[in-house]
């Protein structure tokens, strides 16, 4: 069943995976501990960053490694360390005097908002977006000569908001941009391989702290030792806002180890197991089509993708996902693709006996359609979402 969170504040099941928005992820007792241990201590903050580096090392195989505050943070760190180097003078003239190297480049179909626009995370730096391709088609020759000497560094976002098709791979981005002398930047918050981007030519990798990980909210930086200090560095400047607590590196530094003793293998058969209680649910229910898929970049997981006939079920995606949110307590899907017709239920972040509450509304909801009689579809509401919590926010007192 879901607890009670405290505070007062109202319990929810999250169908939707890590997402900011609810918290991101559940931390492990051990991380939880970790996080709470460092608050009653003073400690040298570059110490304890350096023993953050030695956990990224060994968990990514990178040279180095830092804590920052998000993986929005480690981007625009990582874009400044790259056109600053070592130079605290360069360090400070940003973003009013980004210097001659200023251009990030970067797939136009790589350009995606993640709950802010990444265009964003780089021009805080000063650095201009240099965007390659098409929306739907980035070609070696395009990319190539787009590398010119202006260019700092390449930044390729992992990501499934991005476009999935006719984007050069990240091998061959690494490729043309290293001939070029240019290193390569990968966004990969939401990713839960640790090592590969690394393999496939990254020369700096930023991971959510608080996503898979599952750790305090944080960003991890790992990559080439020279790259990582020049990003370090950018937090006597522009990184000084977007610093990172004692308290939220000691939890990130836990969460690494704790992901390195999971168990991989048999979380995924439990996550495999509750989405084939979800079908057996949806299975034979006249204008619900249920079907397992992978996830778009490739992570060890796999979600139920819930399609919606309307005409069928009197009522589209949106609708029904908006009455799973009025639920007792709120079931909350991923439904960045409704407009397409279906949602998600991801397993990867519930609570135990959430699968079976799930499981129940919807048969409930389903079965007995009055529960569904005037609710209304609103693709606009839907898509206007993310944003309409922000404008609301704050008008009661």
């Amino acid at each position: 069943m879901a607890d009670t969170p405290p505070l007062g504040l109202t319990p929810i099941i999250n169908a939707s995976g890590t997402m900011t928005g609810l918290g991101a992820s559940i931390a492990a007792p051990k991380i939880r501990d970790a996080t709470a241990a460092i608050m009653g201590h003073f400690v040298n903050m570059h110490a304890l960053q350096s023993r953050a580096s030695e956990s990224i090392v060994r968990l990514t195989g990178a040279e180095a490694g830092f804590m920052t505050a998000s993986a929005s943070a480690g981007i625009s760190l990582s874009i400044a360390g790259c056109m600053t180097g070592m130079d605290p003078g360069r360090v400070e003239a940003l973003p009013q005097d980004p210097g001659p190297k200023s251009k990030i480049v970067v797939q136009l179909g790589h350009l995606c908002h993640y709950g802010a626009p990444i265009s964003q995370s780089i021009e805080l730096t000063g650095a201009t977006v240099r965007p390659v391709g098409q929306s739907t088609l980035c070609t070696d020759h395009s990319l190539r000569a787009s590398l010119t000497s202006e260019v700092a560094a390449a930044l390729y976002v992992i990501s499934h908001h991005v476009v999935h098709y006719g984007q050069v791979p990240l091998k061959r981005f690494a490729e043309l941009a290293h001939a070029a002398d240019i290193p390569v930047i990968v966004d990969a918050a939401s990713e839960y391989d640790l090592r590969g981007f690394l393999s496939d030519g990254a020369d700096l990798v930023i991971y959510s702290g608080h996503k898979f990980l599952g750790g305090p909210t944080s960003g991890v930086v790992a990559g080439r030792r020279d790259l990582v200090r020049a990003a370090y560095l950018q937090n006597t400047g522009i990184g000084r806002g977007m610093k990172v607590g004692k308290e939220s590196i000691a939890g990130a530094i836990a969460a690494l180890e704790v992901w390195a003793t999971r168990d991989h293998k048999g979380i995924r058969e439990h996550e495999t197991a509750v989405l084939n209680i979800w079908m057996r649910t949806l299975s034979g229910i006249d204008g619900v089509t249920p079907r397992i898929v992978a996830d778009p970049t490739g992570n060890p997981l796999d979600r139920l993708e819930v399609q919606i006939d309307a005409k069928q079920l009197g009522v589209d995606a949106s609708g029904l996902a908006s009455a799973l949110a009025r639920q007792t307590p709120p079931i909350i899907v991923r439904d960045h693709e409704i407009e397409l017709g279906y949602f998600q239920l991801d397993p990867c972040n519930l609570k135990e006996g959430d699968a079976e509450i799930v499981a129940d509304s919807l048969r409930t909801l389903l079965t007995d359609r009055s529960q569904l009689a005037g609710v209304a579809s609103d693709l606009s509401m839907a898509r206007n979402s993310a944003i309409d919590g922000y404008l609301q926010w704050g008008r009661e007192t």
